[in-house]
């Protein structure tokens, strides 16, 4: 009887998934084009980038990263995403394999006199029937004849698949902007540290104006300007202090905790010792392995995967239900020769008339596979302007900083030189006005510079799809 079951079972699943109704499946061509140039020339293999805890050469970020990937809340949301696809693949999958069920029972009944029965005792005119089962059976099983149930867990694996992706896609995001988070704090620093020292030296330029006017050696006027340029840089300490706690609690909040203050940078000064060194050009095809567009192929796949069940909804659907067992009257004969049973019903349901419900389902499928395809295709898209604008503006940031760092020295000597004669009496205090001034406006964008910089390697490297370790 086992063996019985057992062949029948095989029959089964040999008989089925043998055709599938799902179209082929070509990647669609990437509409970029083949190379990202950036005027410094191109590549043409796919560059190897390196994790990020390698890339980020400072073991304070290194350390800010790590806490922010243990703590913040949206990628063990996009882990549990994962583990939600994955139960429901598994759960699809489990359809294309029969179930097995163990079942025992027994039936107690009184039947009147007259009645016959299967087996018992009379008493005062009736029967105690007693039956007892044990049985094993098949429930309904569909056989999977047009690719139904294949497809169907096909579609629910690519789906895990894209949340696996999605996944890794979030670790890069989180990771990128961890860092460019901890440089907007360094850049904070340096603002305010400027600001600071602007501050002293417009107040000591302010107590020396002060002490000619009294001696009749400066205009009131002179006074005057000074007091407003130390105004001015006092004020802008108060901003950038409020900017710096801002950002500061943009980096926690990213993080999930709180930063302790020995792993924040004191400034921005340095950004060669911070990250890595990154190629000057790259394939194109190197955005093919970014985990947000293969996410979008997968849903691609999986969309693919579903037109061959809306497809196979057209075709007869045949599902078996069988059970081989024992039936006795006595629980002490239930296993003995002569008592085994078994059944077996095949079923077969062929649609005629459905008002429409079966083309709509295909014209769905289709139209979601057309819908991924346009996703897929302006996921490229996307990643590939993102590294072309990251690319764009790599090629002049060297350029631009190298001329504000001379700038910053060229008026620093300048500063010195016209503050030497002004205290001579050789120069006007607006030579010396104009000189700080400008000096300063160089100090504060030579700070913009460096964290324009350090970030635009930054999304340079996420746009490549590093993060991952």
């Amino acid at each position: 009887m086992r063996a019985r079951l057992a062949l029948l079972t095989a029959t089964a699943a040999l008989l089925s998934g043998c055709i599938s109704l799902a179209p082929a499946y070509h990647r669609p061509a990437a509409p970029v084009a083949g190379v990202v140039a950036n005027g410094y020339g191109a590549v043409s293999a796919a560059p190897r980038l390196q994790p990020w805890h390698v890339f980020f050469g400072d073991p304070r970020l290194v350390a800010v990263i790590r806490e922010g990937l243990a703590d913040n809340r949206d990628l063990p949301a996009a882990v549990a995403n994962v583990e939600i696809a994955r139960a429901g693949w598994l759960s699809q999958r489990s359809q294309l394999f029969p179930s097995l069920n163990a079942q025992a029972g027994a039936t107690f009944a009184r039947i009147p006199s007259g009645s016959g029965g299967v087996g018992g005792s009379a008493s005062r005119g009736a029967f105690n029937e007693h039956v007892f089962t044990a049985e094993l059976a098949v429930p309904s099983y569909e056989l999977d004849l047009f690719g139904r149930l294949r497809n169907l867990s096909r579609a629910a694996q690519e789906q895990y698949f894209a949340s696996v992706e999605a996944r890794d896609a979030a670790q890069i995001s989180l990771v990128g902007g961890l860092a460019q988070a901890w440089l907007t704090v360094g850049a904070d620093r340096s603002l305010v540290a400027v600001a600071t020292a602007t501050l002293d030296e417009t107040s000591a330029s302010l107590a020396l104006t002060t002490a000619k006017f009294d001696h009749g050696e400066a205009a009131q006027s002179d006074v005057d300007q000074a007091r407003a340029l130390a105004a001015q840089a006092k004020y802008d300490v108060g901003l950038y202090q409020v900017q710096l706690a801002r950002d500061r609690d943009a980096l926690d909040l990213l993080a999930g905790t709180r930063i302790a203050a020995d792993l924040l940078p004191a400034g921005i000064d340095d950004e060669a010792k911070v990250l890595g060194v990154l190629p000057t050009g790259v394939s194109s095809a190197v955005l093919l392995q970014r985990p947000d567009v293969v996410q979008a192929e997968d849903q691609l796949k999986a969309a693919n995967a579903d037109i061959g069940a809306a497809r196979a909804a057209f075709f007869p659907q045949i599902s078996l239900t069988g059970a081989g067992g024992f039936t006795s009257a006595a629980l002490s004969t239930l296993f003995t020769a002569g008592a085994g049973t078994w059944s077996f019903a095949p079923q077969i349901i062929a649609p005629i008339f459905d008002a429409g419900r079966n083309r709509a389902g295909l014209l769905q499928a289709k139209g979601q596979r057309d819908l991924a395809t346009a996703n897929y295709q302006k996921a490229i898209q996307t990643s590939f302007r993102e590294v072309a604008d990251a690319l764009a503006q790599r090629s002049r940031i060297d350029a631009q900083l190298s001329a504000q760092e001379t700038v910053v020295a060229s008026d620093t000597d300048a500063v010195r030189l016209i503050q030497a004669q002004y205290r001579d009496g050789a120069a006007s205090y607006l030579n010396v006005l104009v000189a700080e001034g400008s000096l300063y406006a160089a100090q504060q964008t030579l700070a913009s510079t460096r964290l324009l910089k350090a970030t635009n390697l930054v999304a340079l490297y996420q746009a490549l799809g590093g993060g991952l370790s």
